[in-house]
This record gives structure tokens, sequence and C-alpha cells, in this order.
């Protein structure tokens, strides 16, 4: 079994929903932000490649895309980024989520063998549509998964194409829109993993808009990860040096509040 497969096993036999965290690399201290994510109990981590114009991110991803770049980070910090995080962490997923122009270069196949070099286990391309996959089709031979978005408008007749070759775990972007503080209405949200579930074995996590342990809880009581982005992104603006230990604090809210959501419910 890959990584992200044995973790979201892992977290369905413990009656939970994995905790998937994203957070930008270049963005402050990465390394030990990324260390104080593990060390908080989340499971999966995305890491987001700074590109110039994140058309899907809201305000603060936008600015620290922005402060990343400022820094210098360019691909190959990315990939060194993630290299060290694997030696530090050999078990926890680590998925590569950006735009095209920076996995994509200077071909997919050679930014596959660096990221598999890397030890990433999947990527995230915002705006490649699965109409599109087989512009990268080369990651899938180096155990890069394809981790695909499906939205509110994706409606039945477009969602075989959206699944047609993922792997790693189905991504459901709750709201229509970007990324932020806007977060959809929980019934939405349980029709749509009920919906997505019908149709893949793939494991579905929700994101867009998690910021509080009890939205959290919501959704883990009916899907299979969470996924939290800006809300850390903003602890890392306003805590500087001082993010790792914020970060820490904050992640380990959600884990405990996602572990007691089903025991809750079975109660």
């Amino acid at each position: 079994m890959t990584r992200l497969a044995t973790t979201f096993a892992a977290a369905a036999q413990n009656h939970r929903a994995a905790l998937v965290t994203f957070v930008t690399a270049g963005d402050g201290d990465t390394a030990a932000i990324l260390d104080a994510l593990v060390a908080g109990g989340a499971d999966v981590i995305e890491l987001g490649m700074p590109f110039t114009d994140p058309m899907a991110d809201g305000p603060a991803i936008q600015a620290a895309n922005l402060r990343s770049l400022a820094a210098g980070t360019r691909t190959a910090d990315v990939l060194a980024i993630a290299a060290a995080f694997r030696q530090r962490h050999p078990e926890t997923p680590l998925v590569l989520m950006g735009y095209a122009n920076t996995m994509t270069r200077p071909t997919p196949e050679a930014f596959a063998q660096k990221a598999a070099d890397a030890g990433v286990d999947g990527a995230i391309i915002v705006d490649i549509p699965a109409e599109e996959a087989d512009e990268i089709a080369a990651f899938a031979p180096h155990g890069i998964a394809t981790i695909r978005l499906a939205t509110p408008t994706t409606d039945a007749a477009r969602l075989p194409a959206v699944l047609d070759g993922a792997s790693g775990f189905l991504y459901y972007v709750s709201v229509a829109g970007i990324t932020g503080k806007q977060q959809a209405a929980q019934d939405s949200i349980e029709a749509a993993v009920a919906r997505l579930k019908a149709a893949t074995d793939l494991p579905v996590a929700v994101g867009f808009g998690v910021r509080t342990p009890e939205q959290a809880a919501a959704i883990g009581r009916v899907a299979d990860g969470v996924v939290v982005g800006s809300a850390i992104i903003d602890i890392i603006a306003a805590q500087g040096a001082s993010a790792p230990a914020a970060v820490r604090t904050y992640i380990q809210s959600l884990s405990a509040a996602l572990a007691a959501a089903r025991k809750e419910t079975a109660a």
C-alpha cells in the first residue's frame, strides 16, 4: 500500500477522519512548520508550490505565495524541502499542490521524476482539468498519485471523467469559489460526500473554509478526510517566528476534534 492509502486506512480503522493540512513552501520556517504539523497530529500534508497567479486561492494564500516568492523560493527549493521532510518523517504522506506552470516544467516526466526522488506521494494540479489529464500521465509510473478535485458544480455527467485515473484521494472543494473563510452548509457537504462515495472507493476529503475544531468535527463525521489550509496560513502570517508552536497547538485542537467526532455520534 502507498503512504496515502495506509494513512487513510489507519484513520478509518481508528473511526476518525484524516486531518489533511496545507502550507505554502517557503512561507516562514517551512521545515519547522512541517514538523509542527506532524507533531500536532496532521495525517497528510499538502505543500503548496508558490506561484504568481494562484487563481483558486483567496487573499491569505495569495499573500503566502507572494511572501515565498519574495524570499526567493523556486521549484528546486520546494523539492529540497520535500526531500528533507521525507528524511525526518518517513511515514507521513506529502502531496504537492499547485499550478501547471510550476508542476510540468521542464516536462511532466522530468518533474515527476524529481518529485518521486524527493519522496512526494501525490500531486494536486489545480488548473489541469480531468479532460486534459494526458498532460500529466507521466506522474503515475513514478508513484505520484493524481489527486483530482470535485466541486459543487461537478454533476453526474462529468464526475466519471474526474474519477477516471484519479488516485490517492478525491478532494471535494465544498464551495464554488476561492479558498478562504466562506464555508458550505453542512447539509450540502453531507449530500455531496454521500454522492461521491457512492461513485468511488477513493477516500473523500473535504476542504475550503474549514477553520474551527467544530467545523472540522462536523465534516469529519461524514467525510474520510478534512482539509485545512487558509487558517494555518493566517497563523503563520500573524505569528512570525513563533508560528511553529502556534501551528502545533492549533493542529492539536483539530486532531482532537476529529478523534472525538464519530465517538460522539456513536454514543
